[in-house]
């Protein structure tokens, strides 16, 4: 079973150590296992919650982007966009605002913090709380439920969002759904193995206090920041206590265990801090090295990250837009046009309308699309070397008869004398992916007068 993750990263600022070895690293190793469907994208609508700086949003936006790309990231096997990018987000938040209990809103963590905050300091409770704070756990949920993500990969402080988005979803489902689930419950992964990395004077590394050590700064800045590293006064010579030393935290989390194993018995053997720290150098400089050069090539290349994250958005969107017209649909947002039909005689008009398209490609081969009445790319048959060839293959499938379809994952190919003559595009799910079968076996079964 395949199950889709879903993460998001806020664009308020410049990537730094602990975002990377907290949530970048896991999430691109997560990405590459084969039952991972996997949607990254830059919460830069939820930037505008925090920040009121146009320029600083505009340039995390750029750098968090080129941090993916640099660390590894593989944009041909999952869905990488800005939030901002796919307009169906904020009009679901809309409906699912309407639907959410502000008695839910007003118990979340971060709204009643900044309620007593005021209160404390003597302030009207409400004061300077903007509605985009207290409604961002309806934001949160539309980013989630929008994509009918399995998990949500979240550190403890986002627990309560993520079952908040459970809480909204069902609620809906119930009010709208007749029997029909529209979203799937999504669950909170703690990853409790996943590295929180102190800062430079032992605290969380966290840019309000500002203690980070840059992920993507020139190897001289990195040298510098890790020189900074506070220490206990014992001299060289003197044993180190590891467990107790951030230096050793830090060194700990992108080490292999032979080498943490090494620099623990060092320190204990009276390493000096001045050396230890020159290991943690080089240790960082060479597993970063290769992608800093990366991440500066992408920031010069703007052009080439928006082209990337316009392709990421019409792949996210291919979800997005017909969902929300079944969820317009289930709220009464109904074209006047429309007139109720059964969903067979709607299945029998569209496959009526289908038909081939043939191509070639730039290599000379020869190619064919089967399209739905509507315009939806059903097959893409694989190549040929001649024009002769592929319209035999059109010719066989638009005879009819038994089709040998061939389901994998979200998608299927369809196979003529053993051979594989064509192959779908991929679906939300195995449920959509059964309809689309469903639905091409009625575009090539020969119609009757």
């Amino acid at each position: 079973m395949t199950t889709r993750i879903l993460t998001g990263i806020t664009t308020t600022g410049t990537p730094h150590l602990g975002n990377y070895a907290g949530a970048i690293r896991p999430a691109i190793v997560a990405s590459r296992q084969s039952d991972a469907d996997s949607f990254y994208f830059l919460a830069d609508y939820h930037a505008l919650i925090k920040c009121d700086d146009p320029l600083r949003i505009q340039r995390s936006r750029l750098e968090i982007a080129a941090t993916w790309l640099a660390a590894g990231l593989d944009v041909e096997r999952v869905t990488f966009y800005r939030q901002s990018d796919i307009p169906e987000i904020p009009e679901l938040t809309w409906l699912l605002t309407c639907v959410a209990a502000k008695g839910l809103l007003n118990r979340a963590h971060a709204y009643k913090a900044s309620v007593d905050k005021n209160v404390d300091a003597g302030e009207d409770p409400d004061a300077g709380i903007t509605m985009g704070l207290f409604s961002y756990p309806v934001l949160m949920a539309a980013d989630i439920l929008m994509f009918n993500a399995h998990q949500v990969p979240v550190g403890r402080d986002q627990i309560q969002h993520v079952e908040m988005a459970r809480d909204i979803g069902q609620r809906f489902n119930h009010l709208f759904g007749k029997g029909k689930e529209f979203f799937v419950m999504p669950e909170a992964l703690i990853e409790e193995s996943v590295a929180t990395l102190p800062g430079l004077d032992g605290r969380k590394m966290s840019k309000s206090y500002d203690n980070t050590i840059p992920l993507f700064s020139s190897a001289k800045e990195m040298k510098d920041a890790i020189s900074r590293i506070v220490t206990d006064s014992r001299l060289p010579g003197e044993a180190k206590d590891p467990d107790n030393s951030h230096l050793f935290t830090l060194y700990q989390a992108f080490a292999t265990k032979e080498q943490s194993n090494e620099f623990r018995t060092d320190l204990l053997q009276g390493l000096g801090w001045g050396d230890a720290k020159q290991r943690l150098f080089q240790l960082l400089d060479s597993e970063l090295g290769e992608a800093r050069e990366n991440y500066h090539r992408l920031i010069e290349r703007p052009a080439d990250l928006e082209d990337i994250l316009q392709a990421g958005a019409q792949k996210a969107r291919r979800i997005a837009t017909p969902f929300l017209g079944e969820l317009r649909e289930a709220v009464g947002l109904r074209s006047f046009r429309e007139t109720t039909q059964t969903v067979a005689a709607t299945k029998k008009k569209a496959s009526k309308g289908a038909r081939f398209v043939s191509f070639r490609e730039d290599d000379g081969s020869f190619r064919f699309r089967l399209l739905a009445a509507d315009g939806e790319q059903l097959l893409l048959s694989r190549t040929f070397a001649d024009g002769k060839a592929a319209g035999a293959v059109t010719k066989q499938l638009q005879q009819g008869g038994e089709l040998d379809i061939r389901t994998q994952g979200d998608a299927f190919t369809v196979w003529l004398e053993g051979a594989c003559v064509a192959d779908s595009p991929a679906f939300a799910d195995a449920v959509a992916r059964d309809a689309a079968v469903e639905n091409l076996k009625l575009a090539l079964a020969p119609q009757q007068d």
